[in-house]
């Protein structure tokens, strides 16, 4: 049957495909709609098959925290190349990612990508069907979530840090100030926890064997070695630890000291800091 340009621009509407594809695959299809449907989004599986290894070090992260302040979310969508994370159908899927996050709650990124559009396909669809207008692997690399007294989001200026900050005690004060003086610190020093509790083991013994090393390297006593590593391990406590770094507005300050002197029992219940490349 017979393609005409009525036809191609409506299947264009509905998939976000090129022009070529969408005429391509209906005239594959001969004309039914649905079948070439099938066809597009088997070109998005292919490449996404293809590219499965490929490296995604561009995209963008977006946050957004909820009208009541007390939950946030934040997304990392990938892609390959720089281009193609400032093309508008690029954009516009972060930003379809983001809502469906807030809208539908999800718990895992797994969930995340299970959500129905207003279309009835699924998230993970859409991204595939990008995939194959595009011809780059693009992927949901993150979703956390911050529930807290009060939330506060930064984003870097370069669109593709996101950070968000869960506050707590802050006895109906509002904290968005030093909330985003906090989520700066942590884009800025990437603390790899809130205090030492939050350190893992593996971590610990590493940073206490290095410590043992640097003094037996300096000649130190053998006898002595196990207070020196000690000590370097209080040292990288308050250089990667959240609450015990120095504020990086106010080096007499540790963040721990920042937030009581805001608000006296104010502290950090949790953060999360996502980046691509």
């Amino acid at each position: 049957m017979a393609i005409t340009a009525q036809d191609v621009n409506r299947l264009r509407q509905e998939t976000g495909a090129g022009m070529m594809d969408c005429k391509k695959a209906l005239t594959e299809a001969n004309g039914d709609f649905e079948a070439a449907k099938d066809i597009l989004r088997k070109a998005g599986q292919k490449i996404a098959s293809k590219r499965a290894d490929n490296a995604t070090s561009e995209g963008v992260v977006l946050t957004q925290v909820s009208p009541d302040g007390t939950t946030g979310k934040v997304i990392a969508l990938a892609c390959e190349t720089e281009p193609v994370s400032k093309v508008a159908d690029f954009q516009s899927l972060a930003k379809a990612v983001l809502e469906a996050a807030v809208a539908n709650n999800a718990a895992t990124k797994e969930d995340l990508l299970a959500t129905a559009q207003a279309d009835g396909r699924t998230l993970q669809d859409h991204i595939t069907d990008l995939m194959g207008k595009i011809g780059e692997k693009i992927d949901v690399v993150s979703y956390e979530s911050v529930t807290a007294d009060q939330v506060v989001a930064y984003n870097h200026s370069n669109g593709k840090l996101g950070v968000l900050v869960g506050l707590k005690n802050t006895n109906g004060t509002d904290v968005t100030e030093v909330g985003k003086d906090v989520a700066m610190q942590i884009a800025a020093m990437k603390p790899i926890a809130l205090d030492k509790d939050g350190v893992d083991s593996a971590t610990i013994e590493r940073e206490i064997e290095i410590g043992k090393e640097q003094a037996r390297a300096e000649g130190k006593p053998e006898a002595m070695l196990e207070k020196i590593a000690m000590g370097k391990l209080n040292k990288f406590y308050k250089e990667n630890t959240l609450l015990n770094q120095e504020f990086v507005k106010d080096n007499s300050l540790s963040i721990a000291q920042l937030l009581d002197k805001t608000s006296k029992g104010l502290t950090v219940s949790e953060f999360k800091r996502i980046s691509i490349g």
